[in-house]
């Protein structure tokens, strides 16, 4: 979850963690430690959704259509999240559609050795495959932690987005009726106290799941915080205190153990009160729909709605919101909201990587007024192979038909 911000200008690292992730934030991967653990746990997911698939022909109950939307949806969400790592996002450049994705995989055999299709051909699968998963699952979901037709709309209006399809991803997010969370919920919403604007997510508690996925960002009290990084500092003045709820939402002032104020990451600290790390795991919310729309019009010349969709999700964030903006300055208002919207939510690397923009790391250290230790790296040139994550050696040993990407 935290990799597509390290990756990116979001965060600094902090010199008082334990030092994780650094070969991921200074772009230093190779095929022995890359993005550890995506590609096997996508196929898990894969393996998984596949052996549901296999075996519901004799499965005669009510719900069979829905297990199987289900199944189809998660198969193809797995493909999309490991596509992204891995391969060229179509808007990435004019031959990303030809160059190759990873492998295809629709059968639950283990020993089955694929070929890696193209990047066009697996995203027609995507949204393929996501179209007809819309048209099988529930339209409310039965348990909470459940796909619905409105969070594959969302997931689909993110896929068409990636593929420049823009019309196509704004009737998918059009599809997606759940507003957008008001200003006075937004710092509840991370702290677990409300739903509000979620389309799909995690539910995740100590009696339960446990899953601590703070820990990745920073572990201890906001007092005396150990920080694996920290929001950057340039990230930290684009949030106009006072004015946008997500600056109180996203940022906690913090102390390290030696007293030095830091800009601790607030998104996983923990629900309302706690910080250990534990939280509901937020995938899709419904202020993306927005944004999807929001980019999608502007890329078709349509200024009107793109302002209107804009202004969906500003109108909820600040007190008094930026308006009016025609023409470059538009397109760089919806660029700057996504990144203020969607920060240390795992979509920054990808933004970038699909709008073929170069990572420019203001030089600012680690402390909470930019002083400090800046990261050890600053920049990844525009069209650096470094956008393409490699495969683990251990990937190609076990499938040699994979081919790594260049430059490893």
């Amino acid at each position: 979850l935290a990799n597509p911000d390290v990756l990116s200008d979001n965060v600094t690292f902090s010199t008082f963690g334990r030092g994780t992730k650094s070969t991921i934030h200074n772009w230093q991967y190779d095929v022995t430690n890359g993005y550890r653990g995506l590609y096997q746990d996508v196929f898990v997911v894969i393996y998984r959704s596949n052996i549901i698939l296999e075996n519901l022909s004799g499965f005669e109950g009510d719900n069979k259509d829905n297990i199987t939307g289900q199944a189809m949806a998660l198969r193809a969400l797995a493909h999309f999240d490991a596509a992204r790592v891995f391969s060229q996002i179509p808007t990435q450049s004019g031959n990303a559609n030809a160059s190759l994705s990873i492998p295809l995989k629709l059968s639950s055999d283990p020993n089955e050795q694929l070929a890696q299709v193209t990047v066009g051909e697996m995203y027609d699968f995507i949204t393929s495959e996501l179209e007809t998963a819309k048209g099988l699952v529930d339209a409310t979901p039965t348990a909470t932690g459940q796909l619905d037709k409105e969070a594959i709309s969302l997931i689909l209006s993110r896929a068409y987005l990636y593929m420049g399809r823009w019309q196509d991803a704004i009737d998918s997010a059009n599809e997606v009726t759940t507003a957008v969370a008001a200003r006075d919920n937004v710092v509840g919403v991370w702290e677990d106290t409300s739903t509000s604007g979620l389309v799909f997510y995690i539910p995740n508690a100590v009696e339960t799941t446990n899953s601590n996925v703070g820990v990745q960002w920073s572990q201890g009290s906001p007092a005396s915080l150990i920080p694996e990084y920290v929001a950057s500092f340039e990230l930290d003045q684009l949030y106009d205190e006072g004015n946008d709820i997500r600056k109180e939402a996203y940022i906690i002032d913090s102390s390290v153990s030696a007293g030095d104020p830091v800009n601790g990451i607030k998104k996983l600290l923990g629900k309302d009160g706690g910080f250990n790390g534990v939280v509901d795991i937020k995938i899709l919310r419904a202020a993306e729909a927005f944004l999807n729309k929001a980019e999608a019009h502007f890329e078709l010349g349509q200024t009107g709605p793109a302002l209107t969709a804009l202004n969906a999700v500003r109108s909820n964030r600040y007190t008094t919101a930026p308006s009016g903006e025609t023409g470059d300055a538009l397109r760089d208002a919806i660029r700057l909201e996504r990144r203020l919207e969607f920060a240390f939510e795992s979509q920054r690397f990808f933004d970038l990587k699909r709008w073929n923009l170069a990572i420019n790391r203001a030089n600012f250290g680690d402390l909470a007024d930019g002083t400090g230790a800046p990261s050890q790296i600053l920049t990844l040139d525009q069209g650096s192979f470094k956008f393409l994550l490699p495969y683990d050696s251990s990937t190609i040993i076990l499938n040699p038909m994979i081919q790594q990407n260049p430059g490893y």
